[in-house]
């Protein structure tokens, strides 16, 4: 399960920046295509925030939707898994978005 060494490196990150304060909202963007399962990182979101000032935090997961542009044919079209292959047939793809995993903000009070 790699969400929980995921998720710990995120609650690692917040609470040192958040310098003893406690943190009331964590959001973070996972794309689709980073294969990190939502509700996995939440529970691990839990169970790792555990003694942390982010105890008692809620984690918000932004998710982006998959795409890709062919560098043959120059159409964009939405990816909706692994796959990377145009529909002109061409697996010459760049993959826009999908990838993305990193911290957006935090809440502290």
């Amino acid at each position: 399960m790699h969400e929980l060494a995921i998720t710990q490196g995120v609650v690692d990150a917040v609470c040192e920046r958040a310098q003893g304060r406690r943190v009331e909202t964590v959001t973070v963007r996972v794309g689709v295509l980073t294969a990190v399962v939502p509700d996995a990182m939440r529970f691990c979101f839990d169970l790792v925030t555990a003694g942390t000032a982010a105890e008692g935090a809620r984690l918000e997961i932004d998710q982006p939707a998959g795409a890709g542009r062919c560098r043959a044919c120059a159409a964009a079209f939405p990816l909706d898994g692994p796959v990377l292959l145009c529909p002109c047939g061409s697996a010459d793809v760049q993959v826009v978005s999908g990838r993305e995993l990193q911290i957006v903000s935090m809440k502290v009070g």
